[in-house]
């Protein structure tokens, strides 16, 4: 654990010289991405002029908490940079698994308005085909979820719905996840428009053509790919 910790400060640590004054970001969820924001608050402490959009209330309270200035879509519709971790990358596509923390749809809506993405991840993330071991989180609304699950389900794409403390995991956006359990993925755009095209879906966890960059910690130092 503390080498694959090291393996994401790593990962951060690269990412940071990507910040240039000025800027607005998109600070992504998750462990990585929160060592990112960590990061960043050191350097804003020493001056770093910065402002922020958090895809999570997670990352918005660390955020708070750090002293980072945060903005809104209303004030800058459009982000310089977003950073943010992943679940799964795919080498070559850079295509994305995201959404096991449950900010999925608030995740792809900062990416989706950003002139840049970087991912960072630890080496282990990085596959050379989506799905099997990770399953690919499904943003779904609360109201008839059931019946929302039952056509996942038929589709063929084995739906479990997500709790936490025995009860249904809910996201920031008031919806529930549908953990699908897909084999290897040879297509991610069409799964993704294929899962989008089922009634009750909001957003899948699949990110096709969104990072531009992605930046791995592995054992040996860091790689850097780009699309």
């Amino acid at each position: 654990m503390a080498d694959r910790t090291a393996e994401k400060r790593a990962a951060a640590a690269r990412a940071l010289t990507e910040v240039t004054p000025g800027m607005v970001l998109g600070l992504g969820s998750g462990t990585t991405a929160e060592i990112f924001v960590e990061l960043l608050a050191d350097q804003v402490a020493k001056g770093l002029d910065v402002k922020g959009i958090p895809t999570s209330e997670r990352t918005r309270m660390l955020a708070v908490r750090r002293g980072i200035t945060l903005t809104s879509f209303d004030r800058h519709p459009q982000i310089d940079l977003a950073i943010d971790g992943a679940d799964q990358v795919e080498r070559g596509t850079l295509a994305l698994v995201k959404g096991l923390g449950g900010a999925l749809m608030r995740e792809k809506i900062v990416a989706a308005s950003a002139k840049r993405m970087i991912v960072i991840v630890d080496a282990g993330k990085i596959v050379p085909r989506l799905g099997a071991q990770t399953p690919v989180p499904v943003e779904i609304a609360s109201f008839g979820a059931a019946a929302t699950v039952a056509r996942l389900e038929a589709a063929g794409y084995r739906p479990t719905l997500r709790y936490g403390q025995g009860t249904p995991f809910v996201t920031d956006g008031g919806n529930l996840i549908a953990d699908c359990a897909i084999a290897a993925i040879p297509d991610a755009a069409r799964l993704a428009s294929e899962l989008r095209g089922i009634v009750g879906v909001i957003e899948t966890g699949l990110f096709v053509g969104m990072a531009s960059t992605v930046i791995a910690g592995g054992p040996h130092g860091v790689e850097v790919l780009e699309r």
